[in-house]
């Protein structure tokens, strides 16, 4: 195992003074686990992780951050915009990364300019990311892959508009993840657990049309056709700064959506509907929103939520264990 440190303190021949200047001094030629460890600081830096079996370890989430500003609506020297996929503070492009005890934050401000600022674009197989902290208002984390095609011409703008769309498993366990509008959203088989996923008040979406406003959805699935899997959150706590009945859980980025919460609490910002259609009436037989046992003041009667919305029976939630979920075509057990 190759193990580097990064601190904007300490000088030794193994230590680095940003986490790229880490990852660049990794050999091309090089295939064993890489271990890098960070010091406690503020990192501003725009990080790509293109290499597999690497472990980003921080020593405390609060005081390690990975930082950076770009976001949706920047003008580019072209004068065309960044668009959401370039925006991201971190992007992770392959299989069998780690991230543990870090904060990565999108800081573009203000919400209004920046529009969609991603602080974590994670796409490939095997990503495991714990006890961290995730931070930025619209489309803070991306759960790669991208959907088959975008619905404006440049909607995919970025470093894997080409690629193939290959389904990857993802795990986030005792996470932080904060936001506003479908801040959590993607094609991944995704797994939570024990996260706190919280929708930030912004007075910059008060209603402009004199309706009640909606303030957050939390998630916004684009899950593949046929695809087993979307989102699942087991024992999550879906929190917020955002008044009474005004947010989601989620809604369908695409019209085969999977979203499936377990013994989750959700507070009493969560609307008695539980997700939204996003108008997409025709969706209504093919999207997969599911709870079980959820509990709080934002858990309702069954007959109170969206009628797409399923009542999981005991039998029906033991498909969507941690096992099953992540287990895919080999067996990761992260």
């Amino acid at each position: 195992m190759l193990k580097f440190t990064v601190s904007k303190t300490l000088t030794d021949e193994n230590c680095f003074f940003s986490l790229s200047d880490a990852l660049t001094a990794i050999p091309d030629d090089f295939d064993a686990p890489v271990h890098i460890l960070l010091k406690p600081g503020i990192y501003h830096e725009k990080v790509t992780v293109s290499r597999p079996f690497v472990t980003i370890e921080g020593e405390d989430t609060a005081s390690t951050v990975i930082t950076y500003d770009d976001y949706a609506n920047m003008l580019m020297e072209d004068g065309s915009k960044r668009g959401t996929f370039r925006s991201y503070t971190m992007f992770l492009d392959s299989h069998d990364i780690t991230l543990s005890n870090l904060t990565i934050r999108n800081a573009s401000a203000p919400r209004s300019k920046a529009g969609q600022a991603i602080a974590l674009y994670a796409d490939g197989d095997k990503i495991f990311v714990k006890n961290c902290r995730l931070e930025s208002y619209q489309d803070t984390l991306f759960t790669g892959p991208l959907p088959p095609t975008a619905l404006s011409p440049g909607g995919f703008t970025g470093p894997k508009e080409f690629a193939p769309r290959i389904n990857g498993r993802q795990y986030y366990k005792d996470c932080y993840i904060c936001g506003d509008i479908d801040f959590i959203f993607g094609s991944a088989t995704a797994y939570f657990e024990n996260c706190e996923i919280a929708s930030v008040y912004s007075e910059e979406l008060l209603s402009k049309d004199g309706k009640a406003p909606i303030y957050s959805y939390a998630t916004a699935a684009s899950t593949a056709e046929g695809q087993t899997y979307g989102y699942v959150f087991e024992s999550c706590r879906f929190t917020g700064t955002c008044p009474k009945a005004s947010c989601y859980l989620g809604r369908p980025w695409r019209n085969f959506a999977k979203t499936v919460l377990l013994n989750c609490y959700l507070g009493s910002h969560i609307r008695k509907e539980g997700f939204h259609d996003w108008n997409k009436t025709e969706a209504h037989g093919t999207i997969y929103y599911a709870e079980y046992q959820s509990y709080g003041e934002g858990a309702v009667s069954a007959d109170e939520r969206a009628p797409y919305v399923k009542q999981l029976t005991d039998e029906e939630a033991l498909f969507y264990t941690k096992e099953k979920v992540l287990s895919g075509e080999d067996i990761w057990k992260p």
